[in-house]
């Protein structure tokens, strides 16, 4: 059965005359893996913070299942912070059952869960190393351990897959989308685009602490409009610039991809491109979620 849904409610923050975020508004739904991005700054691991009760929000409401957050509540969360916030002197094994303890499991219950964790994740091998003395790959293993080790109900995660090689990206994805098909909201930020669009089932993006976009994969490249990929051997560089309502979106040898405006009608680009010579690839195609994040984030100017 899914978990409540955690409510980003108009949640605004000011440091001094800098606005962090203004009105800012999602939801991540029970069984949900919702990828939050944005440019570095954006306000991101601000608004994880509010949502963790961690920092106050000077206006607008986080909400889980309907109901404020509280400190039961937060008890709760599985939280993931971008810097390491483990011990680094102590044994993996030890500093897992410490944290499951804190969060009010018995001490057999503890033990349990985080030789679960360390099996799944790939740690057996270190459960008795220091954590600082584990490569950077498997401090990061370790601390979505400890994201985990409680049984959360939610997880907020900040860039979970930054230092990971392919093979622990692959472990972190299947550990998230168990999560998910359990029930329980999960909503992680990161840079690394192509998997935000293969593993969520629903993205937010942040700009300048403003939500600008949120949808699916699906939605966010519809809204994003045609493009067309264009392959003219003999046309000049930049030949398509002056065609009112396309704008290009990269430009190769014999290549380009265009976005045209709705109401552009694509046989002027490819009478355009013909008159150049020879067109041996004329074809429509969505833009990736990089692309769209690309133009998003710059106020659709590339």
């Amino acid at each position: 059965m899914p978990m409540p849904d955690l409510e980003i409610d108009r949640v605004s923050k000011r440091y001094g005359q800098v606005t962090a975020l203004d009105n800012v508004s999602f939801e991540v739904r029970g069984g949900e893996l919702f990828g939050f991005v944005g440019s570095n700054g954006a306000g991101k691991t601000t608004t994880m913070r509010i949502a963790l009760g961690v920092l106050a929000a000077d206006a607008g409401e986080v909400r889980f299942g309907g109901q404020p957050i509280t400190p039961e509540t937060r008890s709760r969360i599985g939280y993931m912070p971008e810097e390491r916030g483990l011990y680094p002197k102590m044994k993996v094994l030890d500093q897992l059952v410490y944290l499951a303890e804190l969060h009010g499991l018995s001490t057999n219950a503890a033990h349990k869960s985080a030789e679960n964790w360390i099996t799944r994740l790939g740690l057996a091998e270190r459960r008795l190393d220091e954590v600082q003395k584990l490569s950077l790959g498997n401090q990061q293993r370790v601390q979505l351990a400890a994201a985990l080790v409680h049984g959360p109900a939610m997880l907020v995660l900040d860039e979970p897959f930054s230092g990971l090689d392919p093979l622990a990206v692959d472990v972190m994805s299947d550990v998230l989308r168990d999560q998910a098909a359990a029930g329980v909201p999960v909503v992680f930020s990161s840079h690394q685009l192509d998997l935000v669009e293969r593993l969520c089932d629903r993205i937010g993006i942040i700009r300048s602490g403003r939500m600008v976009a949120c949808g699916t994969v699906d939605e966010l490249t519809a809204e994003a409009g045609t493009q067309l990929v264009v392959s003219a051997p003999n046309a000049p560089a930049g030949w398509a610039k002056e065609i009112p309502g396309v704008r290009i979106i990269n430009e190769e040898p014999s290549r380009t991809v265009l976005a045209l405006e709705p109401d552009v009608d694509d046989q002027v680009v490819l009478n355009a491109a013909l008159a150049s010579g020879p067109v041996r690839e004329f074809s429509r195609r969505r833009p990736s979620l990089a692309e769209v994040f690309r133009t998003t984030v710059s106020g659709g100017n590339t």
